[in-house]
């Protein structure tokens, strides 16, 4: 007997929808593999997290690195001037106690100036001398020339003296050169044009003086902002 007849399809009428695809065979075999799967992302994410530290890390040691360098920099260059500043001491020390012990350096000392004056005119038997010192003033110094924490400082003396002859004069600011540090700012000679005696010596004066000197000290810069 032969078997059923297909009909064909009437008019209007649609085929029936393919049978759905059957899925992977290994996606049922997941559950195998699961606890390895998840130990896999897990070290995975603690790789990444281990990189990113250590990223850190270096990113930190390299800061911390450069720091001690640039520090160590800084300490050898304070080390390096400070051994420079020991060997000027060192070389300029014996000078500047010497000009400190000559007067320049410090508060200026007129009492000093006052007693070579009479020194020297009891030692040279001098003509009686008159003097008067006004008020120290600070000075003004070439701009190059680098005072530091000094300041220069200048006190003017006026002198009035008869000499018995032009050395004297001389031979009065050498001795005065002994007790500090001065420049000549003027000085005017005038002969006498009648000899007269000399109080109290006998001596006759030929010459009258009468000079100007400038006595220098450097003393501590003021402190600005300070009375």
């Amino acid at each position: 007997m032969s078997g059923p007849v297909k009909q064909p399809p009437l008019p209007g009428m649609q085929r029936s929808s393919t049978p759905a695809r059957a899925l992977p065979a290994w996606l049922g075999e997941l559950h195998l593999i699961r606890r390895a799967l998840l130990c896999f992302v897990l070290t995975l994410l603690a790789s990444v997290v281990l990189l990113s530290l250590s990223a850190a890390y270096r990113a930190r040691e390299a800061q911390q690195l450069d720091l001690a360098q640039r520090t160590r920099s800084a300490a050898a260059l304070l080390f390096n001037h400070a051994e420079a500043e020991k060997q000027e001491i060192r070389a300029y020390e014996p000078q500047f106690l010497a000009l400190r012990q000559r007067g320049l350096i410090g508060e200026e000392n007129r009492l000093a100036w006052i007693d070579a004056i009479r020194r020297s005119q009891e030692q040279r038997k001098l003509l009686p001398i008159s003097y008067d010192i006004s008020p120290q003033q600070g000075l003004q110094v070439p701009l190059p020339m680098v005072m530091g924490q000094y300041q220069l400082r200048g006190s003017r003396m006026r002198l009035q003296m008869d000499l018995l002859h032009e050395m004297d004069l001389l031979n009065l600011l050498d001795d005065l050169r002994q007790s500090g540090y001065f420049a000549v700012q003027d000085c005017t000679l005038k002969r006498h044009a009648a000899a007269g005696a000399g109080p109290g010596s006998g001596a006759t004066p030929t010459v009258g003086a009468e000079c100007e000197l400038l006595w220098l000290t450097l003393g501590s810069a003021p402190v600005p902002g300070r009375p």
